[in-house]
């Protein structure tokens, strides 16, 4: 997912683990925004503990590093909504106790059950979400026309429109415009985006990774950013407050986040004592805020802890609206994913 490629060069530099006086440690496979101090502070403090954090960019990656690693080195663990089955086959998380965790207070839309149980046992939940969608600067690009995917291809913005290089959310994103859901991107659906990938392209100033097209888009080289969200306009939002985004009537991709338990933790109290923060109210509002990356939190009631200019940015009235129009990332087979990718690259190199 984009976010590891964000958070490695939007974040801060990697928390190493660090020799503290704390009574005890708690070790954290992360990505970068919950390695901010300001999110880890509070827990640290009420809890006597110093939380040690590693940060990974790809779930391949952190799980690489779980099998590399002692029995006990790691206690808990962040990684992509969709890629918590792949955790649970590998058994390496721990069941958590359903009564621990406010789910009762997110939004419905992100306890996302299906993604973070097995056979009615608990394995993750959901602390943190967003959109690859229509990022734009509102100064220079007709609001009103990011209401409706149609506007990328009506030629009105040709040469000035970005797309972020993962195929993905991008694939997701075209599906949607020609009525194709994420979860029916298989076979020959996949085949039928050519067509319309391919004069996205033509329209499209460049295809850039996130870093490239976050610049692309903050120094006005793009107007438009395909794939863009929160995660890049929020960060951008102090020294360009003209950059917005929306989810168009035809929807969005959502990406999620979700923290486990690892088995293997010999300290399962203070990890699920860890867990519980990172969900409650105060924890959310830390962890959507965090200096490497924005993004919305799954506890609804984090509302409550954001000051009313967090919300501006983050369209927190939105958000009931937006989550009805968003659909979740493809989860293709081995063989749609080969077809997608093979896309991707005839597109590029068109």
């Amino acid at each position: 997912m984009m976010i590891r490629s964000a958070c490695a060069v939007i974040a801060l530099a990697a928390v190493a683990p660090l020799t503290a006086h704390a009574a005890e440690e708690l070790n954290a496979l992360v990505w970068c925004d919950h390695a901010d101090p300001a999110f880890l502070e509070p827990f640290e403090k009420a809890h006597d503990v110093k939380v040690n954090v590693k940060e990974y960019q790809g779930t391949a990656e952190g799980l690489t590093m779980l099998e590399q690693s002692r029995p006990g080195d790691w206690d808990v663990m962040v990684i992509d909504a969709v890629d918590v089955h792949r955790a649970i086959d590998r058994d390496v998380l721990a069941p958590l106790p359903p009564e621990a965790l406010p789910v009762a207070d997110f939004f419905p839309e992100l306890v996302m059950a299906s993604h973070n149980s097995r056979d009615g046992v608990t394995y993750a939940v959901t602390d943190k979400f967003g959109y690859n969608t229509i990022a734009y600067n509102k100064s220079k690009v007709d609001p009103k026309d990011m209401e409706s995917l149609k506007a990328l291809w009506s030629g009105k913005y040709d040469g000035r429109i970005g797309i972020y290089d993962y195929y993905l959310p991008a694939l997701g994103i075209v599906a949607l415009s020609q009525g194709v859901k994420t979860a029916d991107l298989k076979g020959e659906a996949i085949e039928g985006l050519r067509e319309p990938l391919m004069k996205l392209k033509a329209a499209s100033k460049q295809v850039a990774d996130v870093v490239g097209s976050q610049t692309a888009l903050a120094t006005g080289e793009v107007d438009i950013l395909v794939g863009g969200g929160e995660f890049l306009t929020a960060t951008l939002h102090a020294e360009n407050p003209d950059l917005d985004y929306t989810i168009p009537a035809e929807g969005g991709v959502l990406w999620a986040e979700s923290i486990a338990m690892l088995k293997d933790s010999q300290k399962p109290e203070l990890a699920l004592e860890f867990i519980k923060y990172v969900t409650s109210p105060e924890g959310q509002a830390r962890l959507a805020t965090s200096s490497c990356y924005w993004g919305m939190p799954a506890n609804a009631k984090a509302g409550e802890h954001l000051t009313p200019e967090q919300k501006a940015v983050l369209r927190w009235d939105a958000q009931a609206d937006y989550l009805k129009r968003a659909q979740l990332y493809p989860i293709p087979s081995a063989d749609d994913d080969a077809a997608m990718q093979d896309l991707w690259t005839d597109m590029l190199q068109n």
